[in-house]
């Protein structure tokens, strides 16, 4: 049968291909059963998105009217202190109150008081003598009691319009009136307008009203509390300013609707999102009652078009389009093996040969075991040429211990005619009188014309165990160090565990990471780099016994594994060797560099007698070890694995809060001392996190630097700044600074300064108004790196700060050398003056410093008169702290600018 005769129809007939379509068959069902269960991983990941989105909207909801009562209760403690309240009084504690900063959502907190019919005519002259000349009581009733708006701050335009309303006259605000003072407990109104809307706003709307009663104490009859009320303290809300920020921070995608009295009718909406489809159709909906102030809301959320398209996932049409690929391919894979099968089927009787390769050597011998052939390959081989072969006695070639098995296997095969042989090892003698490793098996054609003999094929091995012995090298060993690799290591791991748990004798295995090789390896290369590694690799072999065992993981880090050792505090005593050993300098390159180590260790089998759990609790305990300040050694302890997930977990809330953008800025004022204006800000970084609320950098900068976040956390907030730098200029700040923290981490990244002329360019802020501060540790890095560092942002035009200047070490020359333009004094020293006198001290010393090398000086965390008297004494130029401002978002602080300039800070 000639091959051209296996046709594609042949080959896909059932009873040649039935293996392949089997194969194809069982990969489409897999495949479609996979898509299906995608399909329902994502569907139900999308509904417990938009379930968590409503749980957290109702529960933000809740707290928000939670702090308004809050609000409300503290607004009628004072009353309960103070009597009776003036209206400049009422006015002062709400404008300290700042609801406009910390309560959003509040149009107004007033006061209602009762008043009787014979007291009216005194009181509408009282209220208009104190500066209300329009004030009126309306609607008048016919008594004996009214209860009208007296106060309600902040005193705009459209607040004023509700002064003099008795909100008793309506039956909706007289329930929750008359319920707040029958139960002494704040009580929420149902919808109402309110009486200070413009026409064409009539959005719905609510009142909180809180009970005051004479005497400030709450009598415990309700009859006395009926008699003893004064009033009332309120607070009125739009529900739209209420509900809209809270919906736009926790789920902007869902539509919301919020229904007063539990009951989803068109008269009681209270809010509605409008998010939702022309044609009403979600994938999932959600009822919540929300209890607050004697009123019962029913919160309905709805997922829209939107969140459906931002939950869509690509992953279902993904597993299903590549499973069908792979069954195809699957198939045609099976069809080949089927087609190669077939085609050494009908090959196999055609084709009968000896073949002579170059790595093989082929004799013929006669029926005595003579050779009669020998291949050219054996002068390639054993050095010897094809005839010289024939001429020689080939026991002398073999060696006396393999003869026997080799005579032995030649009479097997002439017994059995037409058979191969078992493979057999001998050692053969070569030309040069070395022994080669060989193997060879005899095979009988004596009956087969052309050869008539017994072949006998042997293959040299001598280059294959060079080639295994380089293979195990390469696959056991580090090339780099020449130390056992992470295969290896785990081997004799595994073997020391496993005798410690039948013995109980202990070992201990240390987890080494060298402190700052990064920095080596980009400042000087690579090649200096590497021969760090080998140098370290060399003083750790010299620090342990030679039973012991040190291997290279990659990168720069090291395990050393103790085999035998007494316990913990002979662990100890070695790893404190490791350390003298490798804490010195360096040579590389050129230059002189330090190295350290920091060493975590684990004993065995106390801590665990699982090789990867062995490896996880070392390598927490170096880690702690490096937090700890590097250079030193730490032991294992539980508390460590339970802190390593709390970490964990925060660094996936840290990297999820980049994704979604939650990060802003806030802003502090830095006042120049001389004109007592602000002539900058400074940024400071913001988490909004969706439990813990508004973060502060401090407690996340650590982890984001660790995690490497920290480039992509600082390139945000840079932008950030620039941009806010020309919304000043817009509002008029024209000659503001900008001061943008940096890190080592930051500032040490190779793509730093592209970095920063990238957001200068697409922001268009102009450098001269950016200030870049740098912590006083990037001072411990190169000299050289760092100043062409520095060079490069000054020629930028950008002002370089020194921050926290004082607590770390710096010589004068380093100063002198470096292009910087301002110190800035940390705020542990000016937090203790005047009453330290070691603070005081260093104070007056830095700003002496600092005006004899001509740089601007800063003092940072300035919050008492007597710190600023200090340090306008001794001639600090600028200053920042509580005692001119907290830290302020973008809306407060353009009211802050507003306000310095209409009076000065400093007094």
């Amino acid at each position: 049968m000639n091959t051209q005769e296996l046709s594609l129809r042949r080959l896909l007939e059932f009873r040649n291909a039935w293996v392949a379509w089997l194969v194809f068959a069982v990969a489409v069902a897999v495949t479609f059963l996979l898509w299906q269960v995608s399909i329902k991983l994502v569907e139900d990941r999308t509904e417990a998105r938009f379930r968590t989105q409503s749980l957290q909207l109702k529960s933000a909801i809740a707290e928000r009217l939670l702090n308004y009562e809050q609000v409300l209760a503290g607004s009628a403690g004072l009353f309960a202190v103070a009597g009776d309240v003036s209206r400049d009084e009422w006015r002062e504690y709400i404008d300290k109150v700042d609801i406009n900063r910390y309560y959003p959502g509040i149009q107004g907190i007033g006061y209602v008081r009762r008043i009787g019919v014979r007291q009216m005519a005194e009181h509408i002259s009282s209220v208009r003598a104190g500066g209300v000349h329009n004030y009126l009581v309306r609607p008048l009733g016919i008594g004996p009691y009214y209860y009208p708006m007296v106060y309600l701050e902040p005193g705009t335009e459209r607040n004023r319009r509700a002064l003099g309303y008795d909100a008793f006259s309506d039956p909706v605000h007289r329930r929750a009136m008359e319920r707040a003072r029958d139960d002494a407990v704040p009580t929420v109104t149902g919808k109402v307008v309110l009486v200070q809307e413009e026409l064409g706003e009539d959005q719905a709307s609510f009142l909180m009203y809180y009970p005051v009663y004479q005497g400030g104490k709450v009598p415990e009859i309700r009859a006395e509390r009926r008699m003893m009320l004064a009033g009332f303290v309120f607070s009125a809300f739009r529900m739209n300013n209420l509900i809209d920020g809270i919906v736009g921070l926790i789920s902007p995608f869902l539509d919301v609707r919020i229904y007063d009295a539990g009951v989803a009718e068109r008269q009681n909406l209270m809010y509605g999102s409008n998010l939702g489809s022309l044609d009403n159709e979600f994938s999932f909906e959600m009822s919540q009652t929300i209890s607050h102030g004697g009123r019962e809301w029913l919160l309905q959320t709805r997922s829209t078009p939107a969140f459906d398209f931002l939950a869509s996932d690509p992953r279902p049409p993904i597993v299903l389009g590549s499973g069908l690929v792979i069954s195809v391919l699957l198939f045609l894979f099976v069809l080949a093996l089927i087609r190669s099968r077939l085609m050494a089927q009908i090959g196999a009787g055609r084709y009968r040969a000896i073949t002579e390769g170059a790595a093989n050597v082929t004799l013929v011998m006669d029926r005595a075991g003579q050779a009669l052939y020998a291949s050219p390959s054996s002068l390639d081989i054993l050095g010897f040429e094809p005839e010289q072969v024939q001429a020689l006695n080939f026991e002398e070639l073999v060696h006396g211990d393999d003869w026997p098995q080799l005579q032995k296997g030649f009479d097997d095969s002439v017994n059995t005619s037409g058979k191969q042989m078992p493979v057999m090892r001998v050692r053969i003698r070569d030309a040069e009188g070395r022994w080669r490793d060989m193997e060879g098996t005899f095979t009988d054609m004596l009956s087969v014309p052309g050869v008539e003999g017994v072949v006998l094929s042997l293959r040299d091995l001598t280059q294959l165990k060079a080639a295994q012995s380089e293979l195990h090298r390469l696959a056991f060993y580090d090339p780099l160090t020449g130390l056992a690799n992470r295969q290896l290591f785990r081997d004799r791991l595994n073997h020391v565990v496993s005798r410690s748990r039948r013995s109980g004798e202990p070992a201990a295995l240390m987890f080494l990471d060298l402190d700052g090789f990064k920095r080596i390896n980009d400042t000087l290369g690579h090649d200096s780099g590497d021969e760090l590694l080998c140098q370290v690799a060399q003083w750790l072999t010299g620090c342990v016994r030679e039973e012991d065992s040190v291997a290279r993981l990659g990168g720069d880090e090291f395990v050393v594994l103790l085999s035998r050792i007494g316990g913990p505090d002979d662990a100890g005593k070695v790893a404190e060797t490791i350390l003298r050993s490798l804490c010195q300098r360096v040579r590389l390159n050129d230059h002189e560099v330090g190295i350290t180590v920091s060493i975590g260790v684990t004993m065995i089998p106390h801590d665990s007698e699982d090789a990867g759990t062995l490896m996880k609790y070392a390598d927490l305990a170096m880690y702690r070890a490096k937090e700890l300040g590097r250079n030193t050694y730490q032991f294992f302890t539980p508390a460590m694995n339970i802190k390593a997930a709390r970490r964990l977990l925060q660094q996936e809330e840290l990297a999820t809060a980049l994704e979604g953008d939650r990060f802003v800025l806030h802003y502090q004022p830095k006042i120049d001392l001389a004109s007592e204006r602000v002539i900058g800000v400074e940024a400071f970084l913001r988490w909004h996190h969706p439990e813990k609320g508004l973060v502060s950098a401090q407690q996340f900068i650590g982890l984001a630097q660790e995690t490497g976040l920290i480039v992509r956390l600082g390139e945000i907030a840079l932008r950030q700044a620039c941009i806010q730098v020309q919304a000043l200029e817009r509002a008029g700040f024209e000659s503001l600074k900008m001061a943008v923290n940096l890190s080592v981490g930051q500032m040490t990244d190779s793509g730093f300064l592209d970095m920063i002329r990238k957001v200068i360019t697409e922001t268009g802020v102009s450098p001269e108004r950016l200030e870049l501060e740098m912590p006083a540790e990037l001072l411990n890095e190169d000299p050289r790196m760092l100043r062409e560092l520095l060079v490069s942002l000054h020629d930028l035009g950008v002002c370089l700060i020194l921050d926290d200047f004082g607590t770390g070490s710096c010589s004068l020359v380093t100063l002198q050398q470096l292009p910087l333009d301002v110190i800035k004094i940390d705020h542990r020293f000016i937090r203790d003056i005047p009453y330290n006198v070691g603070a005081t001290d260093v104070a007056s010393a830095v700003i002496a410093l600092a005006r004899k090398l001509h740089l601007t000086v800063v003092a940072e965390g300035v919050e008492t008169p007597q710190q600023l008297s200090f340090l306008k004494s001794h001639g600090c130029a600028q200053c920042q702290g509580n005692l001119f401002s907290y830290p302020l978002d973008e809306d407060a602080l353009i009211g802050f600018l507003i306000r310095q300039y209409e009076r000065p800070l400093i007094s």
